[in-house]
């Protein structure tokens, strides 16, 4: 017979004093849990995206995309592959120098998923995202060429191909699945 090991808990507050970890750790429910370590196609695709987002965003002051920022609200402390703020919500210094911890929700979410990661622990941080005010979650899956995108409001849609994929609506950025997938492709 064996004996899986019991899981500690931990406070919210002990586990943002422990240092960080490389992949990051994320907590929720009281719990720790390491991310998988990124491989080529979830890099690939995780750097394009923040700067397709960022070549739209920046320039015209609406949004940014911050890779792998840690993110403490609702009672978890989360770390998105890429969390995008809407400009006037990023936390700031009092000399406008971005904060360094955000104790607030994302407006847009986005992980692209790792062979080894759970489909179900992502869409539970979405859950809570959304619960929190988080309008947009993707789910982006290079091994099924599919982004499962959340809304605001829980509802799921599955998106794949040359079907264009919702974004934050003033940002005026348009992608398709295709094109996301297209980038793995040199």
């Amino acid at each position: 017979m064996t004996v899986s090991p019991v899981k500690q808990q931990v406070s919210l507050e002990a586990f943002l004093e422990q240092p960080e970890t490389k992949p990051a750790s994320e907590f929720s429910n009281g719990e720790v849990q390491q991310k998988p370590m990124p491989q080529g196609e979830h890099s690939r695709i995780q750097s394009k995206l923040g700067d397709s987002v960022n070549q739209v965003g920046e320039p015209n002051q609406v949004a940014i995309a911050f890779p792998e920022l840690r993110c403490t609200f609702g009672g978890r402390s989360i770390v998105p592959d890429i969390a995008v703020f809407r400009w006037e919500r990023i936390p700031r210094q009092a000399n406008g120098r971005v904060e360094n911890r955000f104790l607030i929700h994302p407006d847009w979410a986005i992980e692209v998923l790792s062979p080894d990661q759970s489909q179900t622990a992502v869409l539970d941080k979405f859950l809570h995202c959304s619960q929190h005010g988080t309008e947009l979650g993707w789910l982006v899956d290079s091994a099924e060429e599919t982004v499962l995108v959340v809304d605001g409001s829980q509802r799921l849609q599955l998106i794949r191909g040359g079907a264009e994929v919702p974004v934050l609506p003033e940002l005026g950025l348009s992608l398709t699945a295709g094109q996301i997938f297209d980038w793995l492709v040199l």
